[in-house]
């Protein structure tokens, strides 16, 4: 039996008896379509000030006055560290495509959409879950609308304001020769900065990720502390590339990566911890 199946009978035993296999994907459609229409009305209205964001937001790390370089070099100063004061950026921006542009104005405003409209997507998919969660689980899945959101949103800004100025600085600047200029698509920079955005907007959704699968047997604290360092080796080896070089910026970058996995130990400890409870009590009842 696929999981799509266990999870759907779960879903019809717990709340929905009524409803057939078709009834719940046609509902699982409209909760699709509900958030797709969200992430769409929030796009609409990016796009209209698309010009205004693309100055002030898409290309806000690749400007030297970025709110960013500006704090960190003026904290490098109060801490003596040089490294913090990032070097002046000498980037140059180029199009290579006729609708480039144009495409990317659509691009841009559904991700800024996506990332604002988070809270209602996952609401919507949390309300297709929810049915198939017995009534314990649902009490230790209190909050996680809330949870879930904060911890996308904070992923985001963390890569917006920190990930992203170090990554543009270090490439940007980056040259094999005084021969060569840096001349960078804008495509090129936008990918790049998606991929950051978004991957730390997930990234942060980990301790998330830990409770449910922790919960289904599939991962367990054992398993994560017998990795935990090949995981901070990962972290740091990523952070040491994007950083300048010395171990105060790294430790910046790294510091709320490993803390996150070691909170993702934590919830998988406890979440074992509550399964051996269950069970033992099970046996004294017998």
């Amino acid at each position: 039996m696929s999981l799509l199946d266990t999870f759907l009978k779960k879903r019809q035993t717990n709340a929905t008896a009524d409803m057939h296999f078709t009834d719940h994907i046609e509902e699982l459609r409209w909760h699709i379509v509900r958030s797709l229409v969200a992430i769409i009305a929030v796009g609409v209205v990016v796009w209209l000030n698309i010009e205004w964001i693309f100055d002030n937001v898409l290309l806000g790390p690749a400007k030297a006055d970025f709110i960013s370089y500006r704090l960190l070099c003026r904290l490098g100063q109060e801490l003596k560290i040089n490294g913090l004061c990032l070097q002046d950026l000498k980037i140059k921006f180029q199009n290579t495509e006729l609708a480039g542009q144009f495409t990317m104005s659509f691009s841009v405003s559904f991700m800024i959409g996506l990332i604002l409209a988070f809270p209602y997507v996952f609401w919507e998919f949390w309300r297709f879950i929810r049915p198939a969660l017995k009534e314990n689980e649902l009490k230790h899945a209190s909050g996680i609308v809330f949870w879930s959101s904060f911890l996308f949103i904070s992923g985001v800004m963390f890569a917006y304001f920190i990930i992203v100025p170090f990554t543009v600085n270090f490439f940007g600047n980056y040259q094999l020769s005084p021969s060569f200029q840096n001349i960078i698509t804008i495509g090129s920079y936008y990918d790049t900065m998606a991929d950051l955005v978004l991957g730390m907007g997930c990234v942060f959704e980990i301790p998330i990720l830990v409770y449910f699968l922790a919960k289904v047997g599939i991962l367990t604290p054992a398993l994560m502390r017998s990795q935990r360092r090949m995981a901070i080796l990962i972290i740091f080896v990523v952070a040491a590339v994007i950083t300048p070089p010395d171990w105060f910026s790294i430790w910046m970058v790294a510091l709320p990566l490993i803390l996150l996995y070691e909170a993702g130990i934590i919830i998988a400890s406890r979440v074992v911890k509550e399964k051996q409870l269950k069970s033992s009590s099970k046996y004294d009842n017998i």
